[in-house]
């Protein structure tokens, strides 16, 4: 009887100190994992901290006197400077180390892999290590990912811009020299003076293309938003196209829903459906036709789709999740040969963005391609049939036979 006392009065006490452990490691972590300014403030000893932590939109650590984490803002340990109790990242531990050592606060930029696995990305980090009394310390991490990203980006912009740039100038200079040498020759001067009109005419559009996507990247391009009538849109996007698409003899076609409007900045609308009709006039062969189609979304009413379909080239599926990239070209001797400058389809893609919609495309070699602008509705409709507004005729089906192809296209 006594021994079966004894063995339920040691599992009581097992059991104890088995709720007991748990708790403990329970109030630890939750100890670590409190992150507002108030516990901070608290850890570091004083009131006056309150406003100053609460302001902070940095990650925060706070280590005790044996380095064990106090207090640790969540992203701490998906920046992979915290794991369990301790700091973890070497180059934030040795700063802790030359705190305590000096008295100092330290500074470094620090750069982590995003997880275990290889290939993940980095976080790049800017940390601040300062003693806040007691024997504790205060670690505070900002996160410049996004902004070295950008960085970068701008960066590759200047950098393929400069390289855009050369081309044309390099032409002109070059046909400006021969012209000076054949002075002379009234038909010879005459012949490279139409050489240096086109060269200067892509060196414009260039340049005017890059002001577009700039303005589009400050994102203040919706400043002042109104009501965008989609027929006006389409109508003045087909009016700057006819001349070249006649000249190719490509037949231009549109139709579809009429009477749609959105809300945003038409000049801006209007030069993402006039690239991607250029864009379709240029992957295209001649006496072929390109289409323009307006119809709402068949399972939501309140989104507008405008399709650019063309009878062209197409885009190998390789090649489709890049054709958006600044100067990217599917065929570069193409696109050099008909004046492109590989930033129309950059620009629609921010457009749409800026528009809170999207830019779908579905391509196939050989068959074409259908690029599909996709906006949020304002207003109602009235669906019509298509008809011709170029050179030569239809007489199959409207434009927005586009959804033929399904989600867009384009080349």
């Amino acid at each position: 009887m006594g021994l079966t006392v004894t063995v339920l009065l040691i599992a009581a006490i097992g059991l104890l100190c088995l709720g007991v452990g748990i708790g403990v490691a329970l109030s630890r972590r939750k100890r670590r994992e409190a992150t507002s300014a108030a516990d901070l403030a608290g850890l570091a000893g004083t009131d006056t901290a309150v406003p100053v932590l609460a302001a902070l939109r940095s990650t925060v650590v706070v280590l005790d006197d044996d380095d064990e984490v106090l207090r640790a803002s969540a992203s701490a340990y998906t920046f992979n400077i915290v794991r369990d109790d301790a700091v973890v990242e070497p180059t934030v531990v040795a700063m802790v180390s030359r705190v305590r050592a000096s008295g100092q606060a330290q500074d470094a930029a620090v750069t982590v892999a995003r997880g275990r696995v290889p290939g993940a990305g980095q976080f790049h980090l800017q940390v601040r290590v300062a003693g806040i009394g007691q024997g504790r310390v205060l670690i505070l991490i900002e996160d410049h990912t996004a902004a070295r990203r950008v960085e970068a980006m701008r960066r590759d912009f200047v950098a393929n811009v400069s390289h855009e740039l050369k081309t044309p100038v390099g032409a002109i200079q070059l046909l400006a020299e021969t012209v000076e040498a054949g002075a002379d020759d009234p038909d010879f001067v005459r012949d490279y003076s139409g050489r240096m009109r086109k060269e200067a005419r892509r060196l414009g559009v260039l340049v005017q293309e890059i002001i577009e996507l700039t303005r589009l990247q400050e994102g203040d391009a919706l400043a002042e938003p109104e009501v965008v009538d989609i027929d006006d849109v389409v109508a003045e996007a087909v009016d700057r196209v006819r001349v070249e698409a006649d000249g190719r003899q490509i037949t231009l076609v549109a139709g579809g829903t009429r009477g749609l409007r959105v809300r945003g900045d038409a000049a801006l609308i209007t030069t993402a459906v006039r690239n991607l009709l250029d864009n379709a006039i240029r992957y295209s062969e001649p006496r072929t036709r390109v289409s323009v189609g307006v119809s709402l979304d068949a399972e939501d009413p309140d989104i507008v789709r405008i399709a650019v379909v063309d009878q062209g080239i197409g885009i190998p599926k390789e090649e489709q999740e890049r054709v958006f990239e600044r100067f990217y070209r599917v065929d570069k001797a193409r696109s050099r040969a008909t004046g492109g400058t590989g930033l129309g389809l950059s620009i629609v893609k921010h457009v749409a963005a800026d528009h809170g919609g999207t830019v779908e495309l579905w391509s196939a070699p050989g068959r074409g391609s259908t690029f599909t602008l996709v906006l949020p509705r304002l207003g109602e409709g009235e669906p019509v049939e298509g008809e011709p507004v170029g050179a030569g005729s239809v007489e199959d089906e409207p434009a927005d036979a586009a959804a033929e192809h399904t989600p867009g296209s384009g080349s």
